[in-house]
């Protein structure tokens, strides 16, 4: 007999470990892994000092100004809630509307405060803050509305009519829902394209929210909002591991509101309707089922 031998003659036994069992624990620690991370991401990003967040060019709620700083209503919100939490600097990179979740998803940001809707379909993979806007749907013509159109039914009735949308918005879903062929869609990357659809003559219309295009005559497009279309909200979206972060952001909200600094930022910032959006506390308000 070897040593070998003799050490294993004189070992205990080994305990297999069914493969089930084995892929159970596997899991079990990604599970705990994933909830650390949620539960650490404030105090990362306290301790780095900035939040990397996702924005498209879409006055007045988030842009990038010419400085290379994001500005606007949604990101002056964000700056505050960002600075009671101990986080003082937001680090913006500008991306489409379709790749914002996508990214959010992959940890490419901490939270997206671009001025994404809150919606069912939407909240199923992200969490969302309290609404802190509140607007119904817009379609944007040129001068005149030569075409009479008042809102999505308008368009689905008009098959020849093409209707510019932003590409992964709610806006596009909405459209396909109300029975608008998906054909007639031009899809756009952000609202300044969506605007030169319709005055270079590729769209007929484009739909976004009634606030999102500031000015619209000066870029040479009127205005009709369609009154059929649902109340909507747009909120912060955080990852669905980031409920600990979202709700300190929830908190900070309740706080604005409270002192009269969100009031003033919204009406700052162009919105009318702040008696609407001050009967929004949830973002299940907008969104039924929305956690």
């Amino acid at each position: 007999m070897n040593d070998t031998t003799a050490y294993r003659s004189n070992a205990a036994p080994a305990i297999a470990m069914p493969a089930r069992a084995l892929a159970l624990a596997a899991l079990g620690c990604a599970a705990l892994a994933g909830a650390a991370a949620a539960d650490d991401l404030l105090a990362s990003l306290g301790k780095a000092g900035a939040a990397r967040i996702a924005i498209a060019a879409l006055p007045p709620y988030a842009f990038l100004a010419p400085s290379g700083q994001p500005e606007g209503y949604t990101i002056d919100i964000s700056r505050r809630v960002m600075q009671a939490l101990g986080v003082g600097k937001l680090v913006p990179t500008v991306t489409t509307w379709d790749a914002m979740i996508p990214g959010l998803q992959a940890r490419q940001f901490d939270f997206v405060p671009a001025g994404l809707n809150i919606s069912a379909p939407r909240c199923q993979v992200v969490l969302f803050t309290a609404p802190i806007t509140a607007q119904q749907d817009a379609l944007y013509m040129k001068p005149g509305n030569a075409k009479g159109l008042t809102g999505y039914a308008s368009v689905a009735r008009a098959p020849g009519v093409r209707l510019a949308v932003l590409a992964g918005s709610s806006q596009e879903a909405f459209a396909l829902k109300q029975g608008i062929a998906k054909t007639q869609l031009v899809a756009v990357p952000d609202t300044q394209a969506g605007i030169a659809a319709v005055t270079g003559g590729r769209a007929d219309a484009f739909a976004v929210g009634q606030y999102s295009v500031p000015d619209p005559a000066q870029k040479g497009v009127e205005l009709v909002v369609d009154r059929e279309s649902p109340l909507l909200g747009v909120g912060i979206a955080f990852r669905n591991d980031s409920r600990e972060a979202r709700d300190a952001f929830d908190r900070q909200l309740d706080v604005l509101r409270a002192n009269g600094t969100m009031k003033e930022l919204y009406q700052k910032h162009g919105f009318t309707n702040w008696d609407v959006l001050a009967r929004l506390s949830k973002a299940s308000d907008v969104a039924p089922g929305c956690d």
